[in-house]
């Protein structure tokens, strides 16, 4: 009897064991939806934009997901890497200066576009606050005066010389056609190349007391080395005049029209893997950071602090610092793939 009794102990010991094994790996899978799956990321190639990207990665490692080495390019090849699956997202998308991009790439027919990783983004030119007051400068328009103009010559030749952004970033079309449109190609020469280097001299002229004129955005760096309305001011256009006749978006900011859209970046996902990983599209669909955060990461970059280590450092501590919002993110992506 006690030998009959012994398998029969056994059997029931190895079933709750498989029951208990069962349990924790049913409770791992929930807790990492992703495991097992590779992801690559696509990002652009400006150190100063790596920061959100980190900060997904670090999210999607935590839901599971093998994340790849990011690839680099620029904006309108990234949307056809995304189209065709050679990566599976981006947080990099600027919603109305990449649409171009995004739309001759295949647009919704091939991927995802989500979310609002960073709300409230400006483009727009700027002239230090001393010119601006001394010659009563407001508009990008009074440089089509030769004498405004020439207060920001750099190189002798008697035009303004306005520190422009690197071809394929996709302003420079913006600026082309402002140059176009507000009759500025006499009197205005855009200066493009290596923008942060371009900048570099522009910040080195402010510092010396002189006139300086420059497209940038927000978020970035410069935007803490020269502050607006103490050091720099946005200049304004007459009206939104924008490449394809685009002119009913919102270009205001405090009362200024900058001339660009009042833009939002966006995630962009291929459609396939969106499908396959609800997990991964929710956390990228309700990921958000402010240009308040990444100006201030970009600072220390600035500073010094621009290693990959550095910034792969300043997103744990983003994360560590917004624990509790980083966790509502991953269970709110965790519940998507459960359903």
């Amino acid at each position: 009897m006690y030998d009959s009794l012994f398998p029969r102990a056994v059997l029931k010991g190895a079933a709750a064991l498989a029951l208990v094994m069962t349990s924790l790996c049913s409770q791992a899978s929930a807790d990492k939806p992703g495991e097992g799956v590779k992801v690559t990321p696509i990002f652009p190639s400006i150190a100063e934009e790596r920061f959100r990207g980190e900060i997904a990665m670090e999210g999607l490692r935590e839901l599971g997901y093998k994340v790849q080495e990011p690839k680099e390019t620029e904006y309108g090849v990234m949307m056809v890497a995304l189209a065709n699956g050679d990566a599976d997202f981006t947080v990099h998308l600027w919603d109305k200066l990449h649409d171009k991009f995004y739309q001759q790439a295949g647009g919704d027919d091939v991927m995802v576009k989500t979310g609002s990783i960073m709300p409230g983004v400006l483009q727009g030119y700027l002239i230090d606050k001393k010119t601006a007051e001394q010659y009563h400068i407001k508009y990008l328009t009074d440089l089509q005066k030769p004498e405004i103009a020439k207060l920001f010559d750099t190189d002798g030749d008697g035009k303004a010389d306005l520190t422009g952004c690197n071809p394929g970033w996709g302003c420079e079309l913006i600026i082309d056609h402002h140059m176009k449109a507000y009759g500025l190609e006499k009197t205005v020469h855009v200066n493009q190349g290596s923008y942060f280097a371009l900048m570099a001299d522009t910040i080195a002229r402010y510092k010396e007391g002189k006139p300086i004129l420059y497209f940038t955005w927000v978020p970035q760096w410069i935007s803490a080395v020269l502050v607006e309305d103490k050091d720099v001011v946005w200049l304004e256009v007459p009206k939104t005049d924008l490449p394809g006749g685009k002119n009913d978006v919102d270009t205001m900011y405090k009362g200024k029209n900058l001339g660009f859209a009042v833009d939002k970046v966006e995630a962009v996902l291929n459609k396939d893997f969106a499908r396959k990983n609800p997990a991964a599209t929710k956390f990228l669909s309700v990921m958000q950071i402010s240009t308040a955060d990444e100006s201030a990461q970009n600072m220390k970059m600035q500073q010094g602090e621009k290693t990959p280590a550095d910034i792969q450092r300043h997103a744990r501590e983003w994360v560590a610092a917004h624990r509790q919002q980083v966790d509502e993110w991953l269970k709110v992506s965790r519940a998507a793939a459960g359903q």
